[in-house]
């Protein structure tokens, strides 16, 4: 059985504002499940620890976790970095709160490559897949930097921290399928989903 990781806090990003799917896309049901469900299910079974960041707690009250409200609102970036702040651990494994498939398999990979590196992500023909990945405190001086001076995407300070990228050929032993870095953003996407449950 796979130990829960003491030493890295899983972090779910929740203060997306689904513009462009026009409704609440954590609360969206995939095969009967809330997609934040399937989310919490996969990290509980990861991390002996796990926060929420995101505005509007109410909306997640009953998950009875801690949910923290993001330092620099508006984006990806300041959530990633109010998770890293507030976490109490040196890592945290971030989760971005519109993927209905995530792979505890593929979440124990990134987590057992962190080594010295500030950040492990997933890259895919797509590119980076920063939602999705481990990072650790060592980052919040350029995060902070940036969401300071205006700059809000994840990808903006990459070249400045060390990054290991794990490849698809690696991604492809744990999740076959490619089913895990997913996400809901669309209408047309919410309904890819739902037929990859059938």
């Amino acid at each position: 059985m796979n130990r829960r990781f003491s030493n890295i806090t899983g972090v779910v990003l929740v203060g997306g504002k689904s513009r462009r799917m026009g409704q609440d896309k954590a609360l969206l049901p995939v095969d009967g499940q809330p997609v934040i469900e399937r989310v919490l299910a996969a990290l509980q079974g990861c991390f002996e620890k796990i926060i929420l960041v995101g505005d509007r707690p109410e909306r997640f009250a009953q998950y009875q976790l801690p949910i923290v409200a993001d330092l620099y609102p508006g984006s990806s970036l300041g959530g990633l970095y109010t998770g890293l702040q507030q976490a109490g651990t040196d890592r945290i494994f971030v989760a971005s709160c519109d993927m209905p498939f995530p792979n505890p398999g593929l979440i124990r990979l990134i987590c057992r490559q962190a080594g010295q590196y500030d950040a492990i992500m997933p890259t895919t023909a797509k590119g980076l897949e920063p939602l999705f990945a481990c990072y650790r405190a060592s980052c919040l001086p350029a995060m902070r930097a940036a969401l300071e001076a205006g700059t809000y995407r994840i990808t903006g300070i990459l070249e400045q921290l060390q990054v290991k990228e794990l490849g698809p050929e690696l991604l492809a032993q744990v999740d076959p399928g490619g089913r895990a870095l997913l996400n809901i953003n669309t209408p047309q996407e919410y309904a890819v989903c739902q037929g990859l449950t059938s």
